[in-house]
């Protein structure tokens, strides 16, 4: 079941114009303002009437053409009210949200899939670097900007790994 009214009453009443109701069907999306999204996500999983302690997912999404650029969505279960609340908040390109890796640890993983998919930056996140792509992978792959083949697609991309050595050697028989 998606977040009734008094949890979204709850928001409102603690957080003010900090945080609006997004609503798309029978669901209400919370938008936090950037510098208000930390608190209102420990107030999610720490407030005992609300109890909003699994995070399923962490993902973002490339706005192209908006303003600001790119949505960053929290998707939290609260076990003891039987609700699933989303939760967004958007920046502009370059800008950095705060980690909540030290608030559910399933966030460290998808924190670092949305800095090398999308190149957005999670302040004081313990590990941020690229997860899926090579270290020096050049471009976020999902930005829906970046080229469908790559950038420099006419070369084929070699990976060299340390132990591998410069020269050929013959195979003994």
């Amino acid at each position: 079941m998606s977040a009734t009214g008094s949890t979204i009453d709850r928001l409102t009443g603690k957080f003010g114009a900090s945080v609006a109701c997004e609503q798309t069907g029978d669901t209400c999306a919370v938008i936090a303002g950037k510098d208000a999204l930390r608190d209102v996500l420990i107030f999610l999983k720490t407030d005992e009437a609300l109890g909003f302690t699994m995070m399923t997912d962490l993902f973002a999404v490339d706005r192209y053409g908006s303003d600001p650029r790119f949505e960053v969505v929290y998707l939290l279960n609260s076990l003891q009210l039987k609700e699933r609340l989303v939760v967004k908040v958007r920046v502009a390109d370059g800008e950095p949200v705060p980690t909540v890796s030290d608030l559910w640890r399933a966030a460290d993983w998808l924190e670092r899939e949305a800095y090398d998919m999308f190149g957005i930056s999670f302040e004081n996140h313990p590990d941020l670097r690229r997860i899926l792509s090579v270290e020096d992978f050049d471009g976020y792959p999902l930005r829906k900007d970046f080229p469908t083949e790559g950038y420099g697609f006419e070369e084929p991309y070699v990976v060299k790994l340390e132990q591998e050595d410069e020269t050929p050697q013959k195979a003994e028989r």
